[in-house]
């Protein structure tokens, strides 16, 4: 079993709170690495660190910005250099299949060269002014914020790590980074490679320890300007109220459940397919997940009967070995998923198809569960309204457009939604109407880097991803400039 260290001003340490944490492999149970976690005193430090590379000696900060980008270019090679190492350690760590940790490892890859690129095209502008004042210039400027502490969870270690890095450091801050505990392994990789890669000391840190103690310290800190999270919507309740104390910068992106609409005029089997993609892939861990599919009445028997086909149809295994599931991440959260289900059964939903947990063969120690369909859900039952983050879908059905929109919006949610339909004009109606941040027409899934990313609601605050990720990075200050030597005299009679 290896043993692993954080990073704290350029320099590998190890973690001085005296308990050790071990990254578990969910397919097996088996630990497979150890981390000693950071204590308060080590965050402290770390965002020492940070703020003294910000403020003092400001080498990242105002580096040129071709040499910034090239840097983050080098970081996009090494990464692809690694990528098979690196998705195979994800793999073991998250559960999730391989072929999936690659992609994540892939997007990773092009999401550090999008912004790479995207700092060196034009920023900031110029504003139109009136002559009250007499001649000015008005125009605007782009800077970083300062110290941003990065807390990422454990659905998508790597890849959501390299989302709030990337722009990060693009924008010219400096950064303490907290990974989930669940899943640490990958955010060490990459931080070996930001080693490599010659950032100045203190420019990146990296500490691990619970969100209780090192992920409060970092949104109740004074000395942190910035805090991104993804997670929970408790969890990012909690930092709010944290983060209200110097009134930081905050970007949060929160649980979801989310709709799938499914007209009757859509093409039956392709919806089915879509579905599969956007509850059960990454084992339905996955905050954007379509864990709520409405079906229109006409076609409900006949949608629920397919998707039952195919999701008893599915290979739960090995992730290394590329089975269409792979476990949940971990025992205690596959538990609280299997307490969804016997919940969904008490409140008097129909289970159509899974909804046990999967012990045969290699999988008889580990935390693997059955992909799950629950028909007959009303909007008045827990498992429709609660975010239950694994392989569940509830099914509701509904007659009209009116009725399938109203259904979509009863949620305190609004992270994402799709509709699918052979009726364009329907579709961008419901689209329209749907509150929620990240929609889909007659698919489900996609994210592009280039495209923002966030919610509506109680899914969040701010954006990820694409020329917004990058000013959530950034602060914008206005320069007034004078054209001439004296006031235009508005206070005279």
């Amino acid at each position: 079993m290896n043993h692993y260290q954080t990073y704290i001003n350029g320099k590998w340490v190890d973690g001085t709170s005296g308990h050790i944490l071990y990254a578990v492999n969910p397919a097996t149970g088996q630990a497979i690495g150890a981390v000693e976690e950071n204590s308060l005193a080590d965050t402290e430090e770390a965002i020492r660190a940070a703020k003294t590379s910000f403020y003092v000696t400001r080498e990242w900060r105002d580096m040129d910005v071709q040499k910034r980008s090239d840097i983050l270019l080098k970081i996009a090679d090494m990464i692809e250099e690694e990528l098979e190492e690196i998705a195979r350690l994800e793999s073991m760590d998250n559960g999730k299949p391989l072929r999936e940790a690659e992609a994540d490892v892939d997007d990773a890859v092009h999401c550090f060269r999008y912004y790479a690129g995207l700092i060196r095209t034009p920023q900031g502008g110029v504003c139109g002014v009136n002559s009250n004042f007499g001649p000015m210039h008005s125009y605007t400027v782009h800077e970083p914020v300062g110290v941003c502490a990065l807390i990422t969870p454990w659905n998508f270690p790597f890849l959501m790590g390299v989302w709030k890095v990337a722009p990060a450091l693009a924008a010219g801050n400096s950064i303490v980074f907290k990974p989930s505990s669940e899943t640490v392994l990958s955010t060490i990789s990459l931080f070996r490679i930001l080693d490599r890669a010659g950032l100045p000391a203190g420019t990146a840190n990296l500490v691990i320890g619970p969100g209780r103690t090192v992920g409060n310290l970092l949104a109740e800190s004074h000395d942190v300007d910035l805090v991104s999270f993804t997670g929970s919507t408790a969890a990012g309740q909690s930092i709010m109220r944290a983060a209200a104390g110097n009134v930081k910068k905050i970007g949060l992106e929160l649980g979801g459940k989310s709709p799938n609409i499914i007209f009757a005029d859509t093409d039956l089997e392709a919806a089915v397919e879509w579905a599969m993609l956007g509850i059960f892939f990454n084992q339905g861990e996955v905050c954007c997940a379509g864990s709520r599919i409405l079906v229109e009445r006409s076609i409900k028997d006949a949608f629920v009967e397919r998707l039952a086909q195919r999701a008893e149809q599915m290979t739960l295994g090995n992730p290394l070995d590329n089975p269409d599931m792979g476990p949940l991440v971990s025992e205690k959260h596959m538990e609280d998923v299997l307490d969804y289900i016997r919940l969904g059964r008490e409140e008097g939903a129909c289970l159509v198809c899974g909804g046990y947990r999967w012990e045969e063969g290699e999988c008889r120690n580990g935390w693997f569960v059955r992909p799950t369909v629950f028909d007959g859900c009303t909007a008045d039952m827990r498992i429709v309204q609660e975010e239950i983050f694994g392989p569940v879908a509830v099914i509701q059905t509904f007659d009209t457009e009116e009725e399938a929109v109203a259904l979509a919006n009863d949620t305190v949610y609004g992270l994402a939604g799709a509709v699918f339909t052979a009726d364009g004009a329907r579709a961008q109606r419901v689209i329209r109407e749907l509150r929620a941040g990240i929609t889909w027409i007659n698919c489900y899934n996609p994210a592009f880097c280039e495209a923002p990313w966030g919610g509506y609601k109680m899914s969040g605050i701010g954006r990820e991803l694409g020329v917004h990720g990058l000013e959530e990075y950034q602060e914008i200050k206005q320069v007034n400039l004078n054209l001439t030597p004296g006031p235009a005299g508005w206070y005279q009679n």
